[in-house]
């Protein structure tokens, strides 16, 4: 099974996403999510084992910006926002639901699951088109149940921040140079520009 990317992005977001795509893939990243909230476009994205750093978030957006603008999807002046996923990222991939079994997440579904749209537990991991994990027993018992939501059927999912997962983010981190969400804007890019070319 390939390792597909959940696209829940509409309209204008959807056509961002699909021309941040291959812009990323050139430069060996890949797309977590696009967002869009007025005016500001919202560009989450990450190398494949998970990093993203500062000087990635303003090498893309210096590659990106211009496309954004002959692709004028946005008529007025908008806001770029690149980041990376964070410690509690948003899960897209199935392979970022085995990457981080053992944690807690919470998964929001397109149709109900046993009479559900959300659920919340323990990740055991991705098997055979499922996102499998423990919740608490419904019924009142102690000991949690294990359920399987259809990965195709995910609305959203994302991690929660606990102290387990900060500790096991920033192990997976290198030592320097990765933020935990770090937001690099036009402004920001056209500034650092002018102070190298005066520099």
């Amino acid at each position: 099974m390939t390792d597909q990317r959940l696209e829940r992005e509409t309209g204008p977001a959807a056509r961002v996403a699909a021309l941040a795509v291959p812009v990323l893939e050139s430069m060996g990243f890949r797309l977590v999510r696009v967002k869009m909230f007025g005016t500001t476009v919202q560009i989450m994205a990450e190398r494949p084992d998970g990093t993203f750093s500062i000087d990635d978030c303003a090498n893309f957006s210096r590659d990106f910006s211009p496309v954004m603008d002959v692709a004028d999807i946005i008529s007025t002046k908008f806001h770029l926002e690149v980041s990376s996923p964070g410690i509690d990222r948003p899960l897209v991939r199935s392979a970022d639901f085995e990457a981080w079994a053992g944690h807690q997440v919470k998964i929001e579904m397109v149709t109900p699951v046993a009479g559900r749209k959300k659920f919340r537990g323990e990740l055991e991991g991705f098997h055979d088109g499922e996102v499998r994990l423990f919740i608490d027993n419904p019924e009142g018992g102690k000991e949690p149940v294990l359920v399987g939501l259809p990965f195709s059927d995910i609305h959203e999912a994302s991690l929660v921040l606990t102290d387990e997962l900060i500790a096991d983010a920033r192990a997976r981190l290198p030592a320097t140079g990765y933020g935990d969400g770090a937001e690099i804007d036009e402004d920001q890019i056209s500034e650092t520009k002018e102070d190298d070319d005066n520099g």
